[in-house]
């Protein structure tokens, strides 16, 4: 009877440290979740700010303004606009399989 008695006393201990070692990890994954959820939304606001500011960088206002002040670029007009004309194309060197 006494066997009995320190053998179920050793399985109710064990299921103690059982349950006390789930509940802890239950714990630090439930903490880890929340820390996980909060670094997801830092990103998606990054992720968010990120886009407006290539939408900003992209507008065509300020690659105009850019190209005006700081590269000193200025429309193109007729009369300083060079017309080639479209004629066939000769070449002086051999093309691929011809000898010279």
């Amino acid at each position: 009877m006494m066997r009995l008695v320190i053998v179920l006393a050793l399985a109710l201990m064990l299921s103690a440290i059982s349950l006390v070692t789930a509940r802890y990890q239950a714990r630090e994954l439930f903490v880890q979740t929340d820390r996980l959820a909060t670094k997801a939304r830092e990103l998606d606001t990054d992720w968010r700010r990120l886009q407006l500011e290539r939408a900003e960088l992209a507008r065509n206002a300020r690659v105009d303004d850019i190209g005006r002040n700081e590269l000193h670029l200025v429309l193109g007009s007729p009369d300083r606009t060079l017309y080639l004309q479209g004629g066939e194309l000769t070449s002086s060197s051999p093309q691929q399989g011809e000898r010279p």
